[in-house]
């Protein structure tokens, strides 16, 4: 935490944290106006989940060449501000008793096409903010935030949900896009003027594709992402339903169950660094990943009595594993990727991994249609321990020390 001490970066600090917030209360929101609101069946709710991540497939690799020629902090806050816009139609055409699935479609179209320039800027200004040997210790902070944001985020947006109604709750959200433009403005260190641009955009978005994919563990940890996120995208709504709709439970408790995620999260940003000195950067990654993918099929028995329990044993221990992953590959695409290069090469990585999310939707919704919710949530706790496979059986297996292996022919 040593970081907050720069005027700088505690201004990051804060626009994350207010951004976090408002996107965890997103998270339960929007498709609770889907299902309450406006009775969404099973596929409607899977297809909302498909639009709001469509974009990383549709522009994902694009966004980072552009962004690469643009000013990292000024697409940042023209984003929130996009986003502070689209969400805030919501609650207005509620009130005007206007409100469709459609517009939700639409919304959530825009949230995620704004979230692509976001999310590539981030974490492609990071570098630029802090020196890359404290990469890790930047990215452990912000990992911080949004752990406590997942643990804050949904009980306290369940009972607003239960108060103002889930249209009128996505206001929150909109003050939290508002807010992080406003300390991203404020942010005083100003980047280097980029060159003029080139004249082949396809050339540049090449060049990422090609620095990824020649990168042997970059594709192993393209892989291991983008098969945790299909399965993680095809149980959310379902979970939602089976809270929601099976169960029959509020959304103050819904959101109280579902933050024990972001507690374990929390846990797991504060022990990541023990973790790695003490496993080694390699195998806490996929450790990370696989030791908690098999507590996901308690999910299909759930019920409104003890077994609520398990739920959020398996919600803990997922979001443990996912921070020490997540910080450790992150910090480990910095800290090997040439500045020019941070925007294309962290747009193609979402592209992979990310692109997986509408198509997990899709499924989704189609199974739950299909074979109902609690049989969907089965395929997905079984594909969810898969994920690891492409880590396990590389050199990551044993790697204690990534950043010395990011050479395409490096050696364990």
């Amino acid at each position: 935490m040593s970081l907050l001490r720069e005027r700088d970066f505690r201004r990051l600090f804060l626009a994350d944290t207010a951004s976090q917030a408002g996107s965890q209360l997103l998270v339960l929101a929007l498709p609770l106006v889907a299902v309450s609101a406006l009775r969404a069946s099973e596929f409607e709710v899977g297809l909302l989940g498909a639009c709001q991540t469509l974009a990383f497939v549709a522009i994902g690799l694009p966004a980072g060449a552009l962004v690469d020629r643009l000013r990292k902090r000024a697409v940042m806050v023209v984003s929130d501000w996009a986003r502070a816009l689209a969400l805030g139609s919501v609650p207005v055409a509620w009130w005007l008793d206007v409100l469709t699935i459609y517009q939700l479609y639409a919304v959530a179209l825009v949230l995620g096409v704004f979230t692509v320039f976001f999310d590539v800027a981030y974490q492609s200004y990071l570098p630029h903010l802090v020196r890359r040997e404290r990469l890790v210790e930047a990215n452990s902070t912000l990992e911080v935030v949004r752990t406590v944001a997942q643990v804050g985020g949904p009980s306290a947006g369940g009972y607003l949900i239960q108060l103002l109604t889930a249209p009128f709750a996505l206001a929150a959200t909109v003050a939290g896009f508002a807010w992080s433009a406003l300390c991203l403005a404020a942010i005083r260190r100003r980047e280097p003027r980029q060159e003029a641009p080139r004249a082949h955009l396809g050339k540049e978005i090449a060049e990422g594709v090609r620095f990824v994919l020649g990168q042997r563990l970059l594709r192993r940890i393209a892989a291991c992402t983008a098969t945790a996120n299909l399965f993680a995208a095809v149980a959310q709504p379902m979970v939602l339903l089976l809270l929601a709709r099976e169960l029959g439970l509020g959304a103050g408790a819904i959101g109280l169950l579902m933050a024990s995620g972001g507690l374990g999260g929390v846990v797991g940003a504060l022990v990541n660094a023990r973790v790695v000195r003490w496993l080694g950067q390699g195998p806490a990654m996929w450790l990370g990943i696989a030791v908690p993918a098999p507590l996901t099929f308690v999910l299909p028995w759930m019920e409104a009595d003890w077994r609520l329990g398990l739920f959020v044993a398996c919600e803990f221990c997922v979001g443990a594993g996912v921070v020490v992953y997540n910080v450790t590959q992150v910090s480990f695409r910095q800290a090997i990727t040439p500045e020019p290069m941070l925007g294309r090469m962290n747009a193609t990585m979402r592209f992979l991994v990310w692109g997986t999310l509408p198509l997990g939707g899709l499924i989704g919704g189609v199974l739950g249609a299909a074979i109902g919710v609690r049989n969907t949530l089965l395929v997905a706790a079984a594909g969810a321990c898969l994920a690891f496979l492409p880590l396990v059986t590389s050199p990551l297996r044993s790697m204690r020390e990534l950043s010395a292996a990011g050479h395409p022919d490096a050696r364990p």
